[in-house]
């Protein structure tokens, strides 16, 4: 069971992206990690998604304890915003293009965003010099969405609460609840509460669930784990060192600038999260794989992937471990 996982402190969850509507990627995503050992897997909310990764789980051959969790999130939240180009204000410069880490913008007769692959990350948002592309939310209505996932037989529903607004997020957290009776996560970050209000947010989502029914993700700066560094990880250490300071009755899991120096800096601290979430870093160091037209035949190339992703779940794992 993903309890015992998280109980022993020896679960690794791959984020294939809360935006990430690309089911050719998030099938071979899943395929290569669960091959490399990992259990965890973190999807977007569409039923064709979570079909993907279980295609994915059968081509690796391993079906049996391994974990799939769908994100939904809320107005405002990064996680599920798409970048819009407006054409009137758009030069052609290309430099949207060439800072996509996710290949998500094409050039035609103009440039025009993928969004199956646009996962919100906005890098191109921010070096556009003529501020002609927008975030835009993608809304979702839970009613309808969340039916469909549980029936596919998710074991894990994250909700991406990054928001000022604490009505919406207490409403859209019922739902979930009303919904879903398994395990649940909240991710979080300090982008819009201070450490107080931070706290008594998490502290008033779970006060009507069980003890250790609920994840908190514990979001340093999300989408910027692209490079392999200790100043990339440093806010998911220290959000996960507030959570953990205050004692509350959930499990840490630690995300957001997460590579392979994250559970190493982790233990420096003193910092013992029950699960590490990896996502940009683990596609990045994968990425010129999983894009070969020969993927699952050139069994060579798939096992030297195999062997990058696994280092990175061993390290990872290893560093969790009490001494």
């Amino acid at each position: 069971m993903l309890k015992d996982l998280l109980d022993k402190r020896q679960c690794f969850k791959l984020v294939c992206g809360a935006g990430n509507e690309d089911a050719q990627e998030v099938e071979r995503l899943v395929t290569l990690y669960s091959s490399a050992g990992c259990m965890f897997f973190d999807l977007c909310a569409k039923p064709e998604i979570v079909d993907a990764a279980k295609r994915g789980l059968q081509r690796a051959g391993i079906t049996k304890d391994r974990y799939l969790c769908v994100s939904v999130g809320i107005d405002g939240d990064p996680h599920i915003t798409k970048a819009v180009i407006d054409q009137q204000k758009c030069v052609k410069c290309g430099k949207c293009k060439k800072i996509c880490p996710h290949d998500a913008i094409i050039e035609l007769d103009k440039y025009k965003v993928k969004k199956e692959r646009c996962i919100g990350c906005t890098q191109c948002f921010n070096k556009c010099p003529k501020q002609a592309i927008e975030m835009v939310t993608q809304l979702q209505d839970y009613k309808e969405v969340l039916p469909k996932l549980i029936e596919k037989g998710i074991d894990c529903i994250e909700f991406h609460a990054i928001s000022e607004d604490e009505q919406d997020v207490d409403e859209k957290w019922q739902q979930i609840n009303d919904y879903f009776d398994g395990m649940l996560c909240i991710s979080l970050d300090r982008s819009e509460l201070g450490d107080k209000k931070l706290k008594e947010r998490v502290k008033r989502l779970i006060a009507k669930r069980k003890p250790f029914t609920t994840i908190i993700q514990a979001d340093g700066i999300a989408m910027t784990g692209g490079t392999d560094d200790y100043a990339t990880t440093l806010q998911s250490v220290a959000t996960a060192q507030l959570f953990q300071n205050e004692n509350i009755p959930a499990y840490i899991m630690m995300s957001g600038g997460t590579n392979t120096k994250s559970t190493e800096l982790a233990k420096q601290c003193k910092v013992q999260p029950h699960c590490l979430a990896v996502g940009s870093y683990a596609r990045k160091i994968v990425k010129d794989y999983l894009e070969r037209d020969d993927f699952y035949e050139n069994k060579e190339a798939f096992n030297e992937a195999v062997k990058i992703a696994k280092n990175l779940i061993d390290t990872s794992l290893r560093n969790m471990v009490n001494d």
